[in-house]
């Protein structure tokens, strides 16, 4: 069969754009022989092809820097995706969420049946700032409240106290589950809504 350099041929252009070979560096590692039919088939040695292929160093300087650059800005995109999934839930996060009024917290407290029962049954007449647990609540079951201790203004505890309500632990106030002071120096009640 007869050998010669042949004019690059489409699936030969494409192997040395692959390979980021110049054309004429590539043209002299393709063949074209001649079948018995006639006919020219092109062939390419791989084993020339190589090393024209990693012969630029500068080539292979160029591919390592751009597989580091590759893996070190994927990198911080893992570890992000990574951390994020220890994060809790969305609605657990909204459950712990802090709601204010005039920069002072607001406490939203669901009662239970006996709580509200509780509230309920007292007698006024032991309460220092009388009033009946019904004008305080518009919903029973929901106790809408300022967040702050009608004493000197710190935040009290929840479901804490002598009164499962809120204990401030400043001075020692307890409040009952609706919100009124039923033990130490303050002399009001939570303002409800």
């Amino acid at each position: 069969a007869l050998r010669r350099p042949a004019p690059l041929g489409a699936r030969a252009a494409l192997w040395c754009a692959a390979c980021g070979v110049s054309a004429p560096a590539c043209q002299s590692e393709v063949t074209r022989s001649t079948t018995p039919g006639g006919g020219y088939v092109t062939t390419v040695d791989p084993r020339k092809f190589a090393r024209v292929r990693h012969a630029d160093p500068a080539n292979r300087t160029f591919n390592y820097a751009m597989i580091v650059h590759l893996c070190l800005s994927l990198a911080p995109l893992c570890l992000i995706k990574f951390l994020a999934q220890m994060n809790p839930a969305a609605d657990a996060v909204l459950a712990m969420a802090s709601l204010e009024w005039r920069g002072k917290p607001v406490f939203i407290r669901s009662r239970t049946e006996d709580e509200i029962a509780e509230a309920a049954n007292v007698n006024l007449a032991e309460l220092r700032d009388p009033e009946n647990d019904l004008d305080r609540v518009q919903n029973p079951e929901t106790l809408v409240v300022l967040g702050v201790c009608t004493h000197l203004g710190c935040v009290p505890i929840n479901k804490a106290g002598d009164y499962n309500g809120w204990f401030c632990p400043c001075h020692g106030s307890h409040y009952d589950t609706s919100g009124r002071i039923r033990k130490g120096p303050p002399g009001a009640a939570h303002s409800t809504w």
